[in-house]
């Protein structure tokens, strides 16, 4: 096997001819796509090529076995990391049984129509809760950097097969987007219940009861009971009555570090002209960008970057706001927006308790929620009503330490409300930003033509449920095994998806 890599503009794809002269007669396998921007913005495409007879390293998916009379193991959360495990757990002969405490993906839509609308949390069904978790509806962002824990082509291949397009196996920064997600999760869901599994939504689990012998009964809210061999635990980032039920069962939990920030958005055109040194044309891809200061001896950076998306309410309870970004598959918005965040470790935040930073970063939403209710309760014309209308300041505004008079356009739909995010944020967040925005090496990128708007808090878990590393168990519940986001041991789709697969071997093992 040989590999070679062609560049070509933008606006065009690499020839047939050149392809076939470089691969020297034997057959050609491209193997990743990106876009080089450093100087002229290219394409480069990389290539293997193999000699006849030679085999090149294709990925096989295990078969989906049927599972209608084989033992149950409990899935709650039907985010990625349950998805994923659900799936894994078909190739091991065992009956996944979801218990998801949101809505399927297609009702969950009218929710979140609401929540924007009218500014009304279901605590159950959000941009958070239900089919498909966090993910479904923010852009859908493929690429990690990990690769120690399992085999991302796992997740990738069953993505495609699920009506993903194939174009993910070969992006060097792969996304799917929120459009094409809600067929891909329920695609998955349906193969799932063909082959013997089940979903059941509206499923809260509140408490978790050992059963003999060695199985478990998850409990829920509206008194319906699950029972199965093993749990696997896939509740997310969010999931704080989760939290709590563990820790009444005697559960040690830790605080983990997260990140906290605000929402940035800027003209998409804007990013294009700098990332393409000003040469890009329709039908290019919406440029993205990303970055890392280090500020005070914590990192600064962009998280979750949208290019052409909006910016959505991300709050799971009342009397909260919490911002996200989501772009659907062309990136085609007017606006590029990410969170930029800082990150806050435990010894930041004082006291002992595991639930600190979580107790942090709940204070800080309520008092974003707190500073807009108390403006639109004063008699102020020309407010926003909605109840999950942002607190916002324009970026150089925000570094000055001085109010924004006028508001820039923004696509987020329930409205901003000009404040002194400068004040708001806790200190050891804004004080880091301050200093980190004008740092930012990208022209343009430091402006008042940016919007930032609070909060973006909802990064990762600031809660770790610690697991034995051999048999991923939770500690002091054997047969209980916490995975994905929630439980602290990944960031993302792909890395939540690969903890799912490691728990659901790890919980077939023995069955």
């Amino acid at each position: 096997m040989k590999e070679f890599e062609i560049s070509c503009p933008l606006t065009r794809e690499p020839r047939l001819k050149e392809i076939e002269a470089r691969a020297g007669g034997l057959r050609w396998v491209l193997k990743k796509r990106s876009i080089d921007a450093r100087k002229e913005p290219v394409w480069r495409y990389q290539y293997e090529a193999y000699e006849p007879g030679e085999e090149s390293a294709a990925y096989v998916q295990e078969p989906y076995q049927d599972v209608h009379d084989a033992p149950a193991v409990l899935v709650v959360g039907a985010g990625p990391a349950g998805m994923f495990a659900a799936l894994k757990l078909l190739t091991l002969g065992l009956k996944p049984v979801v218990l998801e405490r949101g809505k399927d993906v297609h009702a969950r839509k009218f929710d979140m129509a609401r929540l924007s609308r009218e500014g009304v949390v279901d605590p159950d069904s959000n941009y958070c809760y239900g089919e498909g978790g966090a993910g479904a509806f923010s852009d859908g962002k493929l690429y990690t950097r990990s690769s120690k824990r399992g085999d991302n082509r796992e997740v990738l291949h069953q993505l495609v097969a699920f009506g993903a397009s194939s174009d993910i196996l070969i992006d060097a920064h792969p996304h799917i987007g929120s459009d094409k997600l809600p067929a891909v999760v329920e695609n998955i869901r349906k193969c799932v219940i063909a082959r013997g599994g089940e979903y059941h939504f509206g499923a809260r689990v509140t408490a978790l009861e050992r059963t003999e012998p060695e199985g478990w009964t998850a409990v829920c809210a509206d008194g319906k009971r699950f029972s199965g061999r093993r749990i696997i635990l896939a509740t997310g980032h969010s999931a704080r009555d989760v939290y709590e039920m563990l820790e009444r069962g005697g559960v040690p939990l830790e605080a983990k570090g997260f990140a906290l920030g605000v929402r940035v958005e800027h003209p998409q055109e804007k990013i294009n002209f700098h990332q393409y040194h000003g040469t890009w044309k329709p039908g290019v891809p919406a440029a993205e960008y990303s970055f890392v200061e280090q500020v005070d001896g914590r990192g600064v950076f962009s998280f979750c970057m949208c290019p052409g998306g909006i910016l959505v309410p991300s709050s799971t309870e009342p009397r909260t706001v919490v911002l996200n970004g989501m772009s659907n598959s062309g990136r085609s918005g007017k606006f590029a927006n990410a969170g930029v965040v800082v990150q806050i470790e435990p010894e930041d935040v004082p006291g002992s308790s595991p639930f600190r930073l979580m107790d942090f970063q709940q204070k800080v939403e309520r008092e974003m929620f707190d500073y807009c209710e108390r403006r639109r309760c004063s008699g102020e014309k020309d407010l926003p009503q909605n109840p999950m209308a942002a607190p916002a300041q324009r970026m150089e505004d925000f570094c000055l330490g001085r109010i924004s008079k006028k508001m820039p356009p923004t696509s987020y739909f329930p409205g901003v409300i000009s404040a002194p995010l400068h004040e708001l944020l806790p200190p050891i967040v804004a004080q880091r930003l301050q200093k980190a925005f004008p740092r930012v090496k990208m022209k343009g990128y430091y402006t008042n033509a940016a919007l930032l708007l609070g909060v973006e808090s909802r990064t990762s878990s600031p809660i770790r449920v610690p697991r034995d590393p051999g048999t991923l168990e939770a500690i002091g519940l054997p047969g209980v095994y916490p995975c994905g986001e929630g439980a602290g041991y990944s960031g993302g789709i792909v890395s939540s998806a690969i903890d799912g697969i490691r728990s659901a071997v790890a919980a077939g093992s023995g069955i």
